[in-house]
């Protein structure tokens, strides 16, 4: 027994000092673990454009690629545009046509048909004045015994008639010269919107057969070949502006508090060369468990909030969506 004790107090003080170290280094790390911590994990989310066609059709010319960059206004795609053709057509003539119809009635009779009415009026009035000289030369001759009663009626008859087609020419003549109706103007010229409204639409429905960029950036993706068909609404290309790319980065909620909208902050990522300036644009009011993408020793089975915060458009193509980042107050 004693020599077991006198073997165990020897070894007891060696330990002493190597104790004491250990304790001291466990100390200053979990000090260091418990240190302001200024990155913050995130990743980028990009918000696609996603471009299609109001009309349906065959997919006759895909004319980006994916990956390519374009400018606003750069030819996307082109469907077959046959029927949408033939209906402009379609509209375009019937336009002609009531345009046509509504100046007719504007303008009265034409010409040639005036000239034909004046020819009979002319006819008319040398009937009635001969019919007249008839007339006299009847009742001369009646008082004398020389025609009989009803000759001298018959002569008469035919004045009466021939002064009533004189009237009637003149009145056409007079009616050729005016143009339609007010309600019939009206009513032309009503028909002639509508056509023109339908012309508006088919040209429409034609062009949108041709889809150009609304937005410049990233083709992303094309979701069709040519040949397919492409139903009404259906995007065909992913189009991903450099301006609607974002940092979305969790903060704990001890430091929400001390964000401010406009704040700037630098963003690392694997590859980048430099950091990438941006500035806050959003910061949730509604706290949530940190995403499991972003998941780590420390930060797990925390509550954080979400910001949300853009980078420069000249500097956002050094970004892509989904990538991870790390997150530097400023």
């Amino acid at each position: 027994m004693t020599t077991e004790k006198t073997m165990r107090r020897p070894q007891t003080h060696y330990h002493l000092p190597l104790l004491a170290l250990i304790a001291g280094l466990t100390m200053a790390f979990a000090g260091c673990s418990h240190q302001a911590n200024t990155s913050y994990q995130g990743y980028v989310e990009g918000k696609f454009v996603y471009v299609g066609s109001p009309q349906g059709g065959r997919l006759t010319r895909l004319a980006v690629t994916r990956g390519e960059t374009i400018a606003v206004s750069h030819p996307l795609f082109s469907l077959d545009q046959e029927p949408e053709a033939a209906a402009a057509r379609q509209a375009e003539q019937s336009l002609r046509v009531s345009q046509a119809r509504l100046t007719d009635l504007q303008t009265g009779k034409r010409p040639p048909e005036v000239d034909v009415t004046r020819a009979q009026l002319m006819q008319a009035l040398a009937e009635k004045k001969k019919s007249v000289d008839i007339l006299k030369s009847y009742e001369s001759q009646y008082a004398a015994g020389g025609v009989a009663l009803t000759d001298l009626i018959t002569a008469r008859t035919a004045v009466e008639t021939n002064t009533a087609l004189v009237r009637q020419l003149e009145s056409e003549l007079v009616v050729a010269a005016l143009p339609a109706r007010d309600q019939q103007l009206k009513a032309q010229a009503e028909q002639v919107a509508a056509d023109r409204a339908a012309l508006e639409q088919a040209t429409w429905k034609l062009q949108q057969k041709q889809i150009a960029s609304p937005r410049g950036g990233l083709v992303f993706d094309t979701l069709y070949r040519e040949g397919e068909w492409v139903a009404a609404g259906n995007p065909v290309v992913q189009v991903l502006p450099p301006e609607n790319l974002e940092v979305r980065f969790f903060v704990p909620e001890s430091l929400v508090g001390n964000l401010k909208l406009g704040q700037d902050i630098s963003v690392h990522c694997d590859g980048c060369s430099s950091e990438v300036p941006a500035a806050i644009t959003f910061i949730s009011t509604q706290c949530e468990y940190t995403p499991p993408v972003i998941y780590s020793n420390e930060s797990r089975s925390k509550l954080v909030f979400m910001v949300i915060a853009k980078p420069p458009v000249e500097k956002a193509t050094f970004l892509h969506p989904g990538q991870p980042v790390e997150v530097t107050l400023q």
